[in-house]
Formats: C-alpha cells, sequence, structure tokens
C-alpha cells in the first residue's frame, strides 16, 4: 500500500477538508484559518497539519496567503473576460459557469466633474448618477464598480433595482443599448477601504479598467471605472485585422 504524505492521520485531515468541500461547508474563497488555528481545529500537530495541506495546495485547492488576514483559503476560479466587451458581467459569469451576485454599497446624484463630463461628452456640472457596486463570483469578491450616468437620461434610475444587470435595465426602461465601448486597462493598488471591499490586504494588484459606452446613435451614456482583484480575473482579447484578412486569402488560394 502506498504510503500518503504525512500518514494517516495527515490523510484523515484531507479527507475532513474534502468532505466539507463536497457538502458545501467550505465553498471557493472560504478561510480555513491561521496553521496554528487549523491544527487546534482538527487537534493535530502543525507539522502533520503541514503535511495534510501540502497535496491539497500542490493540487490547486488550497492557497496561501500572507498578511495580517492571510491563511489558508479554498481557491477561487480565475473568470474569465472579454476586453472591451459589450456583455453586463453577470452575463459574462453565467456564460462561463459561476453564479453571480451584486451588493450596491452607494449611490449619488451630483455635478460631473471635468473627467466625467470630458468622457460623456457634456458640459461641466451637469449632473450625473453615480452607483458603486460590489460584485461577487462564486460567493467570492470579485469587483468593486463605479458607473456614471447623465441624470437628463434617466431621471428615475436611483429608483430601480440596482442589482442586477445595468445595462439590461437601461436598455428596458430608457432605450439605450450598448453598441460601442472603449477601455483602458491598467494595475493599480489596492486602497485600505478597497483592500476591505475585495477582501484581500492592504497594496494588493487590482486590475483597473476605465470605460466609456457608446449607444447606437454613438453618443456615451456610461463612464465606469472598474476594479478586478487580480487573482480572480483573466482578460482575454480578439483581433480580427489585415494580417487574418491576408492569411485566410493565402489559405483559399
Amino acid at each position: 500500500m502506498a504510503l500518503t504524505p504525512g500518514g494517516p492521520v495527515a490523510e484523515d485531515v484531507r479527507r475532513r477538508i474534502l468532505s466539507m468541500l463536497a457538502v458545501g461547508t467550505l465553498r471557493p474563497g472560504s478561510r480555513l484559518g491561521t496553521e496554528r488555528e487549523m491544527a487546534e481545529s482538527f487537534g493535530v500537530s502543525r507539522s502533520t497539519l503541514r503535511s495534510a495541506l501540502m497535496p491539497l495546495s500542490q493540487a490547486g485547492v488550497l492557497e496561501r496567503r500572507a498578511g495580517r488576514n492571510g491563511g489558508t483559503f479554498v481557491r477561487a476560479d480565475v473568470v474569465e473576460r472579454n476586453a472591451a466587451e459589450l456583455a453586463g458581467l453577470p452575463a459574462r459569469l453565467r456564460s462561463g459557469g459561476h453564479s453571480s451576485a451584486t451588493r450596491v454599497l452607494a449611490t449619488d446624484r451630483r455635478p460631473a466633474t471635468q473627467a466625467e463630463a470630458q468622457a460623456l461628452e457634456i458640459d461641466d456640472g451637469t449632473e450625473i448618477f453615480t452607483v458603486r457596486r460590489l460584485r461577487f463570483a462564486d460567493g467570492v469578491p470579485l469587483s468593486v464598480d463605479l458607473a456614471c450616468f447623465v441624470a437628463e437620461q434617466m431621471e428615475d434610475l436611483l429608483e430601480q433595482p440596482l442589482g442586477g444587470s445595468l445595462y439590461e435595465l437601461l436598455r428596458v426602461r430608457y432605450g439605450l443599448t450598448p453598441a460601442a465601448t472603449t477601455e483602458t486597462i491598467e494595475v493599480v493598488s489596492a486602497s485600505l477601504r478597497e483592500a476591505q471591499w475585495l477582501d484581500i490586504i492592504h497594496r494588493k494588484p487590482l486590475l483597473a479598467i476605465t470605460r466609456i459606452t457608446r449607444d447606437t446613435s454613438d453618443v456615451p451614456f456610461e463612464y465606469a471605472y472598474d476594479l478586478f482583484r487580480a487573482d480572480r480575473i483573466r482578460l482575454t482579447a480578439t483581433s480580427h485585422g489585415a494580417v487574418g484578412a491576408v492569411q485566410r486569402a493565402v489559405s483559399s488560394a
């Protein structure tokens, strides 16, 4: 019989963890605790615990995180997202087999800043609505989104349910359909407040996406700033240009 790492006691701990995952006691993103906490919880020594966790970490089931909010966590799946896509995040998550949820953090009606006015092609000080939301994938925080809209285009927006797809709401209630979007992508560090929202350590890298979305009349109706956890998102892009056209022509010759 092949010996398992750490012997039968460590194997029992591994089986207990896998059983908790199977029945849903532990979910993607769940924190098991520090090494000391887990050793006490499972009634084993810390060396036995390390032997139990090592194969699960190597298999990608668990991950270790350093820092004050660190410990051992159940690894959460990475979300695939197309760059400059026109679909809302809930639709993207569903298509990838993920569950989605949204928590509205704050809404406001205020004058647009110079940058917001420029992006939305309105006069400085024109009133806009802002909606800040925390998005979850598979029960784990994925992103913090701030979306800005011209108030006069949707006067009762803040009276509507904002926990679902805003694009679907804008299409059905206000006749605004996204036809084109431009995104700027950069890496930033999480502020203390952003880290608390996203359940990560302070200054951890985030993927920041600034987006301007235009309707079918080529008029911008959304200016957004989305912050994604860099460990939970993977961007993809597809380009169909002249090179592809040449390659198709050569292959068909």
